[in-house]
């Protein structure tokens, strides 16, 4: 079994990584790295090609400093950057890798903004058939007072 994450050096993603490698620790599980790089547009000619290469380097530049905090924690990571939009790459990362859980952080969005938007973490509660852990950015929404 593993831990997957989808990674992309956002403040959600950074704070996700941290309770990645805690949770694959914990259960001795491998952590995978995941970046989807699909751009939007046709997958065809010069320009997708042009955007697919930049967003390609940007996950593994990415990537390579996740796989650093996780080796330095002594938890064995693999990275992949996959032809695929994010939800897609985290679901069949997930799959090929017996996933426990997929691991992905939030942008402090409205759950309604999510919806409409198609955010990957709400498109992973509702696609994947396994556990998904939805980890806030630090700040997170502001909490009422008590």
């Amino acid at each position: 079994m593993s831990v997957v994450l989808g990674y992309d050096e956002s403040p959600g993603a950074a704070r996700a990584l941290r309770i990645a490698i805690e949770v694959a620790a914990a259960y001795g599980e491998d952590l995978v790295l995941v970046y989807g790089a699909a751009a939007p547009g046709l997958r065809d000619g010069a320009e997708y090609r042009s955007h697919y290469d930049a967003i390609r380097q940007a996950g593994r530049t990415g990537l390579e400093h996740a796989l650093t905090a996780a080796e330095e924690a002594g938890v064995r990571a693999t990275v992949e950057v996959l032809d695929e939009k994010p939800a897609q790459a985290l679901l069949d990362a997930a799959e090929r890798h017996a996933a426990r859980v997929i691991v992905v952080g939030t942008w402090g969005e409205s759950p309604m903004r999510g919806a409409l938007l198609g955010s990957t973490p709400h498109k992973l509660l509702h696609m994947s058939a396994v556990p998904v852990l939805c980890v806030p950015t630090e700040e997170g929404p502001a909490q009422p007072q008590a």
